[in-house]
């Protein structure tokens, strides 16, 4: 079942159709679906006047009348003041005033009405087309009644001269069956214009609802031209609606421009999504960021269609801006806290002979851990956010200036800031040992580093060159056990020694995810 939703172009009022049951033959209309305006809703919904001369109803009336030998058949839909011929054969006239409609009687029966001699029936022998043109004498016609019971008039077959033994059994069978094909034409045309209707309905709908949104939203064809913007623009920018993406270009600012249309135009020319943050130019003249997004979609045997919207971030944008001044200052600030912590640890060991040494580790830490702070708030303009450029930062003071104190080779891969404090206490107890025990020590000594994926974790092995005979330790210090449980607990890996005669190997296994 199906509710009827017509154009303003129909007039018809809503009703329910079953359109998988037609009317049954033999069956005469429902008596409230005679009812005038009941019944002429029903017609309306047709759209007759695009029914007028169909080429499916012409090519039926034509086979009527060689089916019935009649000089005349027609396809005839009676309305209030006049009966309609959508289609016809051996006539001229589109139309005859209903008063004189043998139709407006056939409509009414179940079965096909024969009139022999319409001079010796008393319903006609007096109507204007009996004793005038076209001179009817004989007349058959098959009822069309539509799906709910509604009578609309009739497919005929007329004669001048009367017919006595009027239609053989094949002709009045083959009658039914033409009135059935043209009920079939005219609920294909029914079905049509309630399916149209739904689609403009649902389509006005999306573009209030699209019109609503605080976003700009358009849709564009394949050779880039605008099909719809909605009604945020004029709201927004104002003038007149882009035509082409050309037409946005002044209302994009002179810094953004060239970079927006060049990622626009690789995107258009691959068909790829599309995401660009410019200014655009206000309706008041000013300027405020935007965020323009445009994907395409492609239909099979279609063009494809792109859609897009364009959101306002001048609001985030300059939260943005202000949170980037906000991470400076306070990047700045830690970053003085460290020199000042590391300062007075170097100052007060001074009035403690016994406590140099751990001061001046200590101190060391601190400036580790400064230089990983400036390392995951990105404040060195070198530095990038994966696991060898950390590792560079870090072991940056233990190079010389040929650069082959320390290799750096391997697979990369990205570090969050919240891994650069934990894998910089692990690489500064490393370095530090090494300066003290290690390659570090010696002019020439070496340390190669090579990281590997393996699976979902990296392996970093830590290899020392051309060092003093490697002495292994127990691990009980405070600097071992403060790496123990880092990797253990923070980085959820695992870090193992060897002490071989080359020197010492650290490999430090840790899962992708926890960096």
């Amino acid at each position: 079942m199906i509710w009827l939703a017509f154009p303003d172009s129909v007039a018809v009022n809503a009703m329910k159709i079953d359109y998988l049951t037609p009317w049954p033959n033999g069956k005469p209309p429902k008596p409230e679906m005679c009812n005038e305006d009941a019944r002429m809703s029903v017609l309306s919904a047709y759209g007759l006047d695009a029914l007028e001369d169909d080429p499916e109803l012409a090519e039926i009336t034509r086979y009527a009348s060689k089916l019935c030998d009649a000089e005349v058949a027609l396809v005839s839909l009676v309305e209030k003041e006049r009966q309609r011929f959508l289609a016809r054969a051996g006539l001229e006239e589109r139309e005859t005033p209903r008063p004189t409609s043998f139709c407006a009687h056939a409509m009414l029966e179940p079965d096909p009405m024969i009139v022999p001699d319409a001079k010796l029936d008393p319903r006609f022998e007096t109507n204007p087309l009996v004793l005038g043109h076209p001179f009817v004498r004989f007349y058959a016609g098959a009822p069309l009644i539509s799906h709910e019971g509604a009578p609309l008039g009739s497919l005929c077959v007329i004669d001048t001269k009367p017919r006595p033994e009027g239609l053989t059994e094949i002709q009045l069978d083959g009658l039914r069956v033409l009135a059935g094909s043209v009920m079939r034409r005219l609920r294909h045309r029914r079905e049509n214009l309630v399916q149209t209707a739904e689609l403009e309905q649902g389509e006005r709908r999306l573009r209030t609802l699209i019109d609503s949104l605080p976003d700009i939203a358009y849709s564009m064809h394949s050779d880039g031209s605008f099909e719809y913007i909605n009604a945020q623009f004029d709201r927004v920018v104002g003038g007149k609606a882009p035509v082409t993406a050309e037409d946005w270009r002044p209302l994009i600012h002179p810094d953004d421009r060239e970079k927006a249309f060049a990622d626009w135009d690789t995107a258009f020319a691959n068909i790829e999504p599309f995401e660009g943050q410019f200014r655009l130019k206000q309706k008041d003249g000013s300027w405020r960021w935007a965020l323009g997004r445009v994907l395409p979609v492609e239909a099979k045997g279609e063009e494809t269609r792109w859609f897009g919207t364009m959101t306002d971030v001048e609001d985030r944008q300059q939260q943005a801006e202000a949170n980037e001044i906000l991470t400076r200052e306070l990047s700045h600030r830690i970053k003085n806290i460290f020199a000042v912590i590391g300062g007075l640890v170097r100052l007060k060991s001074r009035e403690f002979e016994d406590v140099s040494s751990f001061a001046e580790e200590i101190g060391g830490t601190l400036d580790t851990l400064n230089r990983a702070h400036s390392y995951a708030t990105q404040e060195q303009p070198n530095a990038a956010d994966t696991l060898h450029g950390l590792l560079e930062k870090l072991l940056a003071p233990y190079g010389d200036v040929t650069g082959t104190r320390i290799s750096l080779t391997g697979e990369d891969t990205q570090v969050h800031s919240k891994s650069a404090t934990p894998l910089a206490l692990v690489f500064h107890e490393l370095a530090t040992n090494c300066a003290k025990y290690g390659s570090f020590s010696v002019p020439h000594g070496q340390v190669a580093i090579t990281t590997k994926l393996e699976g979902e974790n990296i392996v970093i092995h830590w290899a020392e060159l051309g060092g003093p005979p490697p002495v292994e330790t127990k691990g009980t210090g405070f600097g071992s056990r403060l790496v123990e449980a880092t990797v253990n607990g923070q980085l959820a890996g695992n870090l193992t020694r060897e002490f071989g005669t080359q020197g010492m190997t650290a490999i430090l296994d840790v899962p992708i995810a926890s960096l």
